[in-house]
């Protein structure tokens, strides 16, 4: 195991491609938070990775519970935040992933149009 110099403490080893490979074919490469289906296009395909739901940075363990399919912006939502249980952690995801949709929209809508005075 690899050692974490900060804290000095032995640091579980990533994903392998292999333990990854199964975690995606179980979930059938659909992210377990938003629902992106990776089989979809090659798009989908290459925006999925392997989320470790008690994050490693938290002492979560590299164990098929803790490991879920996950597309990468609902990991990056995610983050290494710590959550009583996965549903907890998927209600956060997608209620952020709404707050920034909105956020988009208004942007991408543009300032409000200025009236010309009669």
């Amino acid at each position: 195991m690899p050692l974490d110099l900060m804290t000095l403490s032995l640091v579980s080893r990533p994903v392998t491609a292999a333990e990854g490979l199964r975690i995606l074919e179980r979930d059938q490469y659909r992210c377990q938070y938003c629902g992106l289906d990776g089989q979809a296009s090659f798009e989908n395909a290459l925006a999925m990775s392997v989320d470790f739901v008690v994050p490693r940075a938290r002492k979560g363990k590299k164990d098929p519970g803790n490991l879920v399919a996950c597309c990468r912006a609902c990991n990056m939502i995610k983050g290494r935040r710590v959550y009583s249980n996965f549903e907890e952690a998927r209600a956060h995801v997608l209620s952020r992933r709404g707050e920034l949709r909105k956020a988009w929209e208004a942007r991408a809508a543009g300032p409000p149009s200025k009236t010309a005075k009669a």
